[in-house]
């Protein structure tokens, strides 16, 4: 019985030991996997920064650019409001010589 139970015992321990090598192999192998898939997703992220930091800057331009075109539209603006101005007088000041033209031509035709 003693060389049964030694057996049985040395079979149990050597199965243990088997079982215990297969799932630490088994254990590294998914470690390794997560860690390839970790750094795959760290170097998704620093692209995805690095995209985002881009189109950042794109905007800030952008938006600076859209602070320029909206200054140089008011001051367009600004412009046509004086032309419109000069032009109201412009059309005042012809009228005027046209009265006066006319009373002018009157006159003439009075002196004839």
């Amino acid at each position: 019985m003693t060389q049964i139970a030694t057996w049985f015992l040395l079979t149990a321990f050597i199965l243990f030991v088997l079982f215990m090598v297969t799932k630490t192999f088994f254990y590294k192998h998914i470690a390794q996997k997560e860690e390839k898939t970790s750094a795959s997703i760290k170097l998704t992220l620093h692209e995805a920064e690095i995209l985002i930091r881009k189109h950042q800057l794109q905007l800030q331009r952008a938006l600076g650019n859209n602070d320029i075109l909206t200054e140089e539209m008011n001051t367009m603006k600004n412009e046509i409001k004086a032309l419109k101005a000069r032009n109201s007088q412009y059309k005042i000041e012809c009228d005027k010589y046209k009265t006066r033209i006319r009373e002018l031509e009157q006159k003439i035709e009075a002196l004839l």
